[in-house]
């Protein structure tokens, strides 16, 4: 086992996902081949998400998942194979999403199946993603009349506020 190259794909996953929380697009972008296929199953969307190429992929995640958006994802448990310049990975997963327009706030878990591969800048990129996942629970904020959030990045103006 490369253990090099393992500690390089922990390390992308990663920061596919902190580039996403922190709306980084740019450098979300980086993390992903120029071909790179998405496949999302979720129950929000209804059917399964499908995307093929970098800019698709970041356009609809910084679409979906921008401003007026808190988001949270950590990927634990990498299960990786690598081999010749390709590798594969499974990860449990878990998100928590704060929709301020639709004062919403989504959970779920999902296992990412990804493919990599190491690029011709000697860079380890993601080839493919996606999941499908394993539940998704939805609660109204209006439900939750005790809630207050503080987003020290992002302008998140009366969240939970019932007056806002």
């Amino acid at each position: 086992m490369d253990l090099v190259a393992l500690e390089e794909i922990k390390r992308l996953k990663h920061r596919y996902l902190r580039c996403v929380d922190t709306k980084d697009w740019e450098g979300l972008a980086d993390t992903l081949a120029v071909d790179v296929t998405a496949d999302y199953g979720t129950p929000v969307y209804g059917s399964p998400l499908h995307f093929a190429g970098r800019d698709a992929l970041v356009a609809f995640l910084g679409e979906k998942l921008g401003p007026g958006m808190v988001t949270t994802h950590f990927a634990t448990q990498p299960e990786i194979d690598i081999a010749d310049g390709a590798a594969t990975g499974r990860w449990a997963f878990q998100d928590t999403v704060i929709v301020v327009a639709h004062r919403v706030v989504i959970t779920g878990a999902a296992y990412y199946e990804d493919r990599y591969r190491r690029d011709a800048d000697g860079r380890w990129r993601i080839a493919h993603t996606g999941y499908e996942r394993l539940y998704e629970a939805t609660m109204s904020l209006d439900d939750l009349p005790s809630f207050r959030l503080t987003a020290n990045r992002w302008p998140v103006e009366q969240v939970a506020s019932r007056e806002g």
